[in-house]
């Protein structure tokens, strides 16, 4: 399976490799966005370490059960030949009503079909208030008029 735009990458290719991205997580379908990666898949999150489109299937379902009204912004921060690093920053809240706003890093490790076989994520939590919420596009894909993260002063 074939999954382009495919390394090596180039500026062009990077930012619809990280916009591809960005959009299907934020569809918040963990069997979609785990086609997005190798059948052995090497993931850190956090302090979570696991392997494999079933491990990432079960990790999401979890998160997207915690993480409610889940908006993510993802921006390339750099690449070379079949890996690329994207900053990002997303919103959601508890099952309190208690809103957030995540900020980390990733490194992705691209397979020669344009598959992850690799993601490295750090992420941090801020809790907000929620007048302070930037994300507030209706669920889905986020719309190529809201800011990005460098716009938004991120």
């Amino acid at each position: 399976m074939s999954r382009p735009p495919l390394p090596p990458f180039n500026e062009q290719t990077a930012a619809q490799k990280v916009r591809m991205a960005e959009d299907a997580w934020n569809t918040r379908d963990p069997q979609r966005v785990s086609l997005a990666y190798t059948e052995d898949s090497h993931w850190r999150n956090r302090a979570e370490f696991f392997q494999g489109r079933e491990a990432i299937v079960a990790f999401l379902t979890r998160k997207w059960q915690r993480e409610l009204d889940y908006r993510l912004i993802k921006e390339l921060w750099a690449f070379r030949d079949n890996r690329i690093s994207v900053r990002f920053a997303y919103e959601w809240h508890d099952d309190s009503g208690q809103w957030f706003r995540s900020y980390g890093n990733e490194n992705w490790e691209f397979d020669e079909q344009g598959l992850m076989r690799r993601r490295v994520a750090s992420i941090n939590d801020a809790p907000i208030a929620q007048s302070e919420r930037q994300y507030r596009w209706p669920a889905g894909r986020r719309p190529d008029e809201h800011p990005g993260l460098s716009e938004l002063g991120f």
